[in-house]
């Protein structure tokens, strides 16, 4: 960044969360109605931020050492940790005593917003609330924001690992099978449930403390890995502001929703990451294309495809769905699904490598209870995964008769609280806690809607083209 802008270097994440949080403050806390739901809401949003801070500085020292210290003398690596992490210097924690508190601090706060998201249908009093600006005001500052964060990415160095992303798509288009996975059929299962090549996306390191291991990649392989995270980001900003001016028929709650996903410390983080902020955004677009049952279930059949846990949100969808437009929404779901099985035969080299990629897809093997990730690989016993996932699917299919009365503020904050509740026990890569893009933008949209209480399927929706043919033949039959 310091070559676009003269002597700019990038702010340290705790830095960023003081800022940003007074600016949340500032421009969304409703200081003439003190004892409301919103300011209650900024405050669990700016509670995440510690909980993400001490997990990401103990990742750096004990999961994400450069290639180059790998080989150093332990006394080196001891003095480079201590330097990496001053808070657990400070406080005289390891990195991994760092990292538990942290994931404790996300699963409480986490767990509080499941509570405020699945109480939100009984809220049926929503005083409009918007944001302590103008919309010419949030424009700018959401453009410069995005500018200050895309540049990030644009200006950060990548290590061979962040380029996988691009070299999986070559493979795509040359129908190589880069991963080999038909050699080593245990080692898919490490990246957990999802589809192949979103867990070879390039993640680019935008935070200051992260030292990657540079090397000089081939441009194209740089450019694409690059502008995967851009657009991702770009599609989740402009569905923010589609949902407030469409549905909300209020733009300035859609600028106000964007704007606050650009200012929080988890995006300034992990704004690389596709695999985190692609899933939330076909999620989000499912919800903008809600009148269009087809179209909707292409983009959550997509989000299922891609990375399997929007699959318990079907309970949900289907059940809004019920009165009219079901066989659209599951014709949608099944065309994007199909297509993106058969997409894998292009990345696979036999039957072998198709099946255990398909097996990868739809997560059909028995849950793992060793070689996990985050809470999980820290000293909770994996074995207690299970009954979380019981609950889970129980939430799910409680879903599909609650609240019988489904509207659009309905989809916004139940399938927030989905997304909120298969954090608990996701217990691959980073951990669960850290996937916070899979929900907030759902839960933004939450915190800002207004009453949408005839949103229903049944007023919104036109009639499917069968049922108006079927109409329009019985007319004829009455006719003659």
């Amino acid at each position: 960044m310091s070559e676009i802008l003269f002597h700019y270097h990038k702010i340290e994440p705790a830095t960023w969360v003081y800022l940003s949080s007074f600016l949340m403050i500032g421009l969304f806390f409703k200081f003439n109605r003190f004892w409301s739901v919103r300011n209650l809401d900024l405050v669990l949003l700016i509670l995440l931020a510690p909980g993400l801070l001490m997990v990401n500085e103990g990742l750096q020292v004990t999961g994400a050492l450069p290639a180059a210290e790998a080989t150093a003398e332990p006394a080196e690596i001891a003095v480079d940790q201590a330097d990496a992490s001053p808070t657990a210097a400070t406080f005289g924690l390891t990195p991994e005593h760092l990292k538990y508190i942290g994931y404790l601090w996300l699963f409480a706060v986490s767990g509080v917003w499941l509570v405020r998201l699945l109480l939100d249908p009984t809220m049926v009093r929503r005083p409009l609330l918007e944001p302590n600006a103008t919309n010419g005001c949030l424009i700018f500052l959401g453009v410069a924001l995005f500018a200050f964060l895309m540049a990030n990415v644009v200006t950060s160095d990548l290590s061979p690992d962040d380029l996988r992303g691009a070299r999986g798509a070559q493979s795509l288009l040359q129908g190589v099978d880069t991963a080999n996975d038909k050699d080593k059929p245990e080692d898919y299962r490490h990246f957990g449930p999802g589809y192949y090549l979103l867990h070879i996306l390039p993640s680019v390191p935008t935070s200051p403390f992260i030292r990657p291991n540079i090397v000089e990649p081939e441009k194209a392989f740089e450019v694409v890995a690059k502008l995967m995270a851009i657009v991702s980001h770009l599609l989740v900003v402009a569905a923010l502001v589609t949902i407030g001016y469409w549905h909300f028929e209020n733009v300035r709650m859609g600028l106000g929703a964007a704007m606050l996903y650009l200012m929080l410390p988890y995006t300034a983080q992990m704004t690389g990451h596709v695999d985190h902020v692609l899933p939330s955004a076909l999620l989000l677009w499912a919800v903008v294309l809600y009148r269009r049952p087809a179209l909707a279930g292409v983009f959550l059949g997509l989000a299922i495809s891609v990375f399997y846990y929007p699959l318990f949100l079907l309970p949900l969808w289907i059940s809004f769905y019920w009165q009219r437009g079901l066989a659209r929404f599951l014709i949608g779901i099944g065309i994007a699904i199909v297509a993106m099985i058969v997409s894998l035969a292009f990345v696979s080299t036999d039957f072998h490598s198709f099946w255990l990629k398909f097996q990868q897809m739809f997560a059909l093997w028995i849950p793992k209870t060793a070689g996990l990730s985050g809470i999980w690989g820290l000293g909770w016993d994996p074995i207690y995964r299970l009954p979380v996932i019981a609950g889970c699917i129980a939430l799910a299919g409680s879903l599909a008769i609650w609240p019988a009365h489904k509207n659009l503020g309905t989809l916004l904050s139940c399938s927030a609280a989905m997304m909120v509740a298969v954090q608990f026990w996701h217990g691959y890569r980073e951990g669960g806690g850290m996937y916070m893009a899979w929900y907030l933008p759902l839960l933004l949209m939450t915190v800002f809607r207004p009453n949408l209480e005839d949103r229903v399927a049944l007023t919104v929706l036109g009639e499917g083209w069968f049922t108006k043919r079927r109409a329009r033949l019985a007319q004829l039959d009455r006719a003659a």
